[in-house]
This record gives structure tokens, sequence and C-alpha cells, in this order.
């Protein structure tokens, strides 16, 4: 199952495109980040069938992405490409990633069940969880607080709760992503709005600290 951290309208058409062939759902409310622990997207969680978590969220991605293709060689992008556009594609070439060493791990798990290697106790997942504090549990409600008041179009009372959801969980990059978005489509250039964007906040953080490091990699 994929489940996608964002808006319907931003969604809908990369999933009909795919034509997936199992379920894909949209939760703009990011209630399973929110039960999960899910900070960035993509994540993955493992489940087994009896319902067992066997990992904890953790970076999966895929191994395509319509950034990286376009920047492959950055000399070839155009002189007067937007600058914004120029430094996300710059940064998003810049993060590291093992997709093929997750997608072994997944299917030796599918593979081998409980017998994995990568498989881990419920103590385990408990350990690799992150607890929800009270700061991250008041983010949660000003995230759902702005998401009601810009889709009742109170557009400026929206981003006061979506600013407080950041500060109080400044490592959730899915509610800055998609606060982001109702400013600035796909670009993520909300500096107009919120003082930075996608380029300027990984610029700050590291490319290479984007996705936290995981023990399959």
């Amino acid at each position: 199952m994929t489940i996608a951290l964002d808006l319907a309208e931003a969604a809908r058409e990369p999933i009909e495109n795919a034509k997936p062939q199992h379920p894909a759902l949209i939760d703009e409310l990011h209630s399973v980040g929110g039960l999960f622990g899910i900070m960035n997207v993509p994540s993955g969680v493992w489940i087994d069938e009896d319902g067992i978590i066997v990992r904890p969220p953790e970076t999966a991605w895929p191994g395509k992405s319509m950034w990286r293709e376009i920047v492959k060689i950055p000399e070839q992008l155009p002189d007067d490409l937007d600058p914004f556009l120029r430094r996300s594609l710059e940064q998003s070439a810049k993060i590291k990633s093992n997709p093929q060493r997750y997608l072994a791990a997944l299917k030796d798990w599918v593979a081998k069940g409980s017998a994995s290697e990568h498989a881990l106790t419920p103590e385990e997942v408990v350990a690799r969880s992150h607890g929800r504090s009270t700061e991250h549990s008041e983010a949660a409600a000003h995230f759902e607080l702005g998401q009601y008041l810009q889709k009742a179009g109170f557009d400026d009372d929206a981003v006061e709760h979506f600013k407080r959801a950041h500060e109080l969980d400044e490592n959730n990059w899915t509610y800055k992503r998609q606060a982001w978005q109702y400013v600035s489509p796909m670009l993520q250039d909300a500096r107009a709005v919120y003082g930075t964007g996608w380029a300027d906040e990984v610029e700050r953080l590291g490319a290479e600290n984007y996705y936290p490091p995981s023990d399959l990699n």
C-alpha cells in the first residue's frame, strides 16, 4: 500500500499516471504520519501479515526522481533557469540514498519473513521509534488547524498555524512541504510567505543529512 502525505490536487495525477496495482491512498491530514512517526517522504514501514510492525519508518527511496533526472549534468542547465529552481535541482542531486540496498532487504524479508536478518523484534521496533513529545502533539494540532483554515479560505490565519507547527516540530518535512505547496506548487519557493523554502532549508541542513542514516545503507 502507498499513502501520499500530500494535497489531493497534487497527488492524484501522479497516482493515476502510475496506474498502481495496489491500494494508493492520499492522506491530507497526515494522520498516518502522526501514527507511525513519519517525518519525511518517501518512507517505508514494514508490517507483517499479523499486523505487527517489523520495521518502523525509514527512508524508502524508489531509485527514480524527476529532479535527479533533470540535473544529471548540472552544467547543461540553461543559464536563464529560475535561481531557486537551480538551487533545488542542485541540492536534490546531493541527497544520499541507497535504493538498491533497501529493495534487496525488502525482498529478503518477503522471502524469509521473521527469519530475515532485517526483520526486527517488537522490542527493537519500539527502541527505534521516536516518542511523541508534547511539542510534537501540539504541532500536529496546529497543522490540522492550518489545513482546516486553508481549505475554508482563511489563508493568513492558516499560515500562522503552519508556522507554529514548523517551530514546534522543526524536523518534520511533511509539515513544511505541504504548507509550502499552497504557496508554490512543486517548486516550494515559499519565501514570500514563510521566509524560506525547500532549497533554503536543505542547504541549511546539508543535503547529505536530508534523510537520516539507516542500517540498510
